[in-house]
């Protein structure tokens, strides 16, 4: 049974400076450059259709380069507003919130850092597409997390959620760019047996990062488990391998 997620509380440290002024910005700017023949293409390509990952998630039509350009553009703007952002049904107004959020979190003293963790973890259900976790979860929740306890990447590991699950994953890019792939291997080890595709990739990802910077761990890893790991997670792994050395973990020649 999937234990329940600690509830997390507190402010964040930071007011906002435009308050619903920054927020009406930042939602005129977005709905300027929509276009709706992308948002076609990008409501198939995130898998928004009934029953699927991302059931329900909605987009205006922006590319990633003009969403961080408005980032950069509003990276001013305050705490309270980019948590009105995140409330959007809107997949690009959510992802210009978790930018902004990720360079104040960056540039902040350490009371406001811990504000903008507290309101990531708060609001993470709003965080609910890979884009979305991608572009963050390393940068707050792995960041933050680098010199403190990290018993919440376990709970978020063990949720029914596959957003908080990929966030666990992911949230240890933080650590392995430090040179510390304990929590990583450890992770990866515990959701072989997830059933979803998108955390075998995640996993396979965050192994292969360390395959990069210490390829003899990766191999520790791949000779114990390879043989009961998704295939996904095992090519995504071994990606950086020469053609050889996949071709035998692909078809069980490694011992």
């Amino acid at each position: 049974m999937r234990r329940k997620i600690i509830k997390t509380s507190g402010q964040a440290g930071r007011s906002s400076g435009a308050a619903a002024g920054g927020f009406r910005e930042v939602h005129a700017a977005l709905l300027k450059l929509a276009n709706p023949e992308k948002a076609t293409f990008l409501r198939g390509f995130f898998k928004t259709g009934k029953g699927q990952y991302a059931e329900g998630d909605r987009f205006l039509g922006i590319m990633v380069p003009a969403i961080r350009q408005l980032a950069r553009r509003f990276r001013e703007l305050g705490l309270a507003d980019c948590e009105r952002l995140l409330q959007s049904p809107y997949n690009e107004e959510r992802l210009v919130s978790l930018l902004i959020l990720v360079d104040c979190y960056r540039k902040a003293d350490a009371e406001v850092k811990d504000g903008v963790y507290q309101m990531f973890l708060k609001n993470r259900h709003r965080v609910n597409n890979w884009n979305l976790v991608d572009s963050s979860a390393p940068y707050i929740i792995g960041v933050h997390l680098l010199r403190q306890d990290r018993s919440v990447l376990y709970e978020l590991m063990d949720s029914a959620s596959l957003w908080d699950r990929r966030m666990a994953m992911v949230a240890t890019f933080a650590f392995i760019r430090e040179g510390d792939f304990a929590d990583g291997l450890r992770l990866a080890e515990l959701l072989l047996g997830d059933d979803h595709d998108l955390m075998h990739k995640a996993c396979g990802w965050m192994l292969r990062e360390i395959g990069k910077r210490d390829q003899v761990v990766l191999e520790g890893f791949l000779r114990q488990h390879h043989s009961n790991m998704p295939r996904t997670m095992l090519r995504y792994a071994i990606e950086r391998f020469p053609p050889a050395k996949r071709r035998d973990y692909l078809s069980g020649r490694i011992k």
